[in-house]
């Protein structure tokens, strides 16, 4: 089972918000919501770029290469030129921590 691994304080990111963080060679980029905080792979499926610089609107993260929107709460891809949903993460609060882990090999 793999670690769970911190990225910030909580209540540190504010609403659209995100930090990464590097577990195993898979760039994670954790977002503070309104509704909590969100794990998604930091890789737009169209053409590899990194997903967190991208401008923020409600729950999408919109690709700063392509224009492609994902939800930050599922990873569905939400426009092309993106057709292929993201890979999403547990995240949880530990001790004033957000954490996340990456268990798909779980």
């Amino acid at each position: 089972m793999s670690e769970w691994t911190d990225v910030v304080k909580d209540g540190e990111l504010k609403n659209g918000q995100c930090r990464t963080v590097d577990l195993d060679d898979t760039i994670i980029a954790v977002y503070a919501h309104a509704d909590g905080y969100f794990a998604i792979h930091d890789m737009c499926t169209h053409d590899g770029g990194e997903l967190a610089s991208g401008e923020v609107e409600g729950d999408e993260v919109i690709c700063p290469r392509h224009g492609a929107r994902f939800c930050i709460k599922n990873g569905k891809a939400l426009s092309a030129p993106a057709y292929e949903d993201v890979d999403t993460f547990p995240v949880r609060v530990e001790g004033g921590m957000v954490q996340v882990r990456d268990n798909r090999f779980d």
